[in-house]
């Protein structure tokens, strides 16, 4: 009787291990992610990036209250904004740099549809080379299939907005102005190229803010699949 109750008592024991085995391969299926799983999340994760870091650009104010990215005069203005200031003219000078800000303001708006286009575009190899890759791996990826095509689709509007608020025609003033001084040196920037470079540099400086925050900080992943993917990560 012993035998048997001993036998029974193995043949159990054996039972439990398998069932607990077929439960810990059971759990572990659940977590693992495929390949489409992953680039999934990972348009998530852009697109929330896009949207939390680039539209905010695109209010009233987006870039001139935004110290990360307000777009302050070219550097061989300076002197210009310093001479300016020194004979009582810095409301003319911070009504340039507004309008400055006011362009790339306009033109921020078409970066979206762009991003997205590109985020849709996204292979899974691309995926996996941004999730395991450095912590703005991704905002690098959207630089490179987009800087081109935004920079044409921002450089037209900021030289419209530029003429539609009278900014030409104040920083013709403006430099002319100055350039009339005794003792200083002529200056003559091209602005609208300046601002549009300086716009860009403003969405891809949010874009990889709002990027390692979804890296480092779980709260921000809002979506179950983002969690999942970006835990691979962590």
């Amino acid at each position: 009787m012993k035998r048997i109750v001993f036998i029974m008592a193995v043949l159990f024991a054996s039972s439990c291990a398998e069932l607990q085995q077929i439960a810990d391969e059971a759990m572990q299926n659940q977590n693992v992610l495929s390949n489409a799983d992953i680039s999934t999340g990972l348009k998530q994760a852009l697109s929330q990036g896009v949207e939390d870091g680039v539209q905010n650009l695109a209010k009233e104010n987006g870039f001139l209250a935004n110290d990360l990215v307000k777009i302050m005069l070219p550097e061989e203005l300076t002197k210009l904004e310093n001479t300016l200031r020194r004979v009582g003219l810095g409301s003319l000078a911070d009504e340039g740099v507004k309008m400055l800000n006011r362009a790339a303001e306009d033109a921020v708006a078409e970066a979206t549809p762009v991003f997205l286009n590109a985020i849709q575009n996204l292979t899974i190899n691309d995926a996996k080379n941004i999730l395991m890759g450095t912590d703005v791996a991704a905002t690098n990826y959207l630089k490179a299939q987009t800087q081109n095509e935004l920079y044409q689709r921002f450089q037209p509007i900021i030289e419209n907005s530029f003429t539609e608020v009278g900014a030409d025609q104040v920083w013709a003033n403006l430099i002319n102005r100055y350039n009339q001084i005794p003792l200083t040196q002529n200056v003559n920037p091209n602005l609208t190229d300046y601002v549009t470079q300086e716009a860009l540099k403003g969405v891809f400086v949010m874009v990889e803010i709002e990027e390692k925050q979804i890296r480092e900080r779980i709260g921000m992943r809002k979506t179950e699949l983002m969690k999942k993917v970006f835990a691979l990560q962590d």
